[in-house]
């Protein structure tokens, strides 16, 4: 099955980093952010080929780099605004969906927050009692430097992460299966999933 026009609603919220600088949601302006996600080459295909589409309910856009995306190196990009709160930075109002076409079961991952300090990204899995879970591994985690720019004249700092690598935490591969019905070793565990660059805005004291 070709995921065609649900690819243009696909991932996203996976990738919004946690950082100490404050900021809350939309555009480029002081106290918002944006995440740039691309997928590793083949992530759509693999999913595809097990009978599962990948999709957000929420606001982001995204992309198809290549052909189509049962090309083994196929690539979505992603384009995400983020919202800050006390533990990180989060995707409010965004839920990204497993979705299995054969027997119609779902798996969603719920409000997905990235943390820098202890490289994982976490998500609230409603199939799971609404358990916070670490859904994804940050792989460059301890190298990761932001690189700030500050604009005094409109009182603006720009916090910039770039390559957040990301695959899939020990076990989410196999919990994924589990909840769609799909047999056992479906999609690999530690999965590579993508890379993430992160712009936060924040008001420069």
């Amino acid at each position: 099955m070709k995921l065609r026009s649900l690819i243009g609603i696909t991932v996203s919220s996976l990738l919004l980093v946690a950082l100490p600088n404050s900021a809350v949601a939309d555009s480029a302006k002081p106290g918002q952010s944006m995440t740039h996600m691309k997928t590793a080459a083949g992530v759509a295909s693999t999913l595809e080929a097990a009978g599962v589409i990948l999709y957000v309910q929420g606001g982001a856009t995204s992309a198809v780099i290549g052909e189509n995306v049962s090309e083994p190196t196929s690539q979505v990009v992603f384009h995400i605004p983020v919202t800050a709160n006390k533990a990180g930075v989060q995707h409010v109002g965004s839920n990204i969906i497993f979705f299995n076409t054969a027997n119609n079961q779902y798996l969603t991952l719920k409000n997905p927050v990235i943390d820098l300090a202890k490289g994982v990204v976490s998500a609230i899995v409603p199939q799971a009692g609404d358990a916070k879970i670490d859904v994804l591994t940050i792989t460059n985690a301890s190298k990761a430097k932001p690189k700030m720019t500050n604009d005094k004249k409109a009182k603006q700092r720009t916090t910039a992460y770039t390559g957040a690598t990301l695959v899939l935490a020990p076990g989410v591969a196999a919990t994924i299966a589990s909840v769609l019905g799909l047999p056992a070793g479906s999609l690999p565990d530690g999965l590579a999933f993508g890379t993430a660059d992160v712009t936060l805005y924040s008001k420069l004291k």
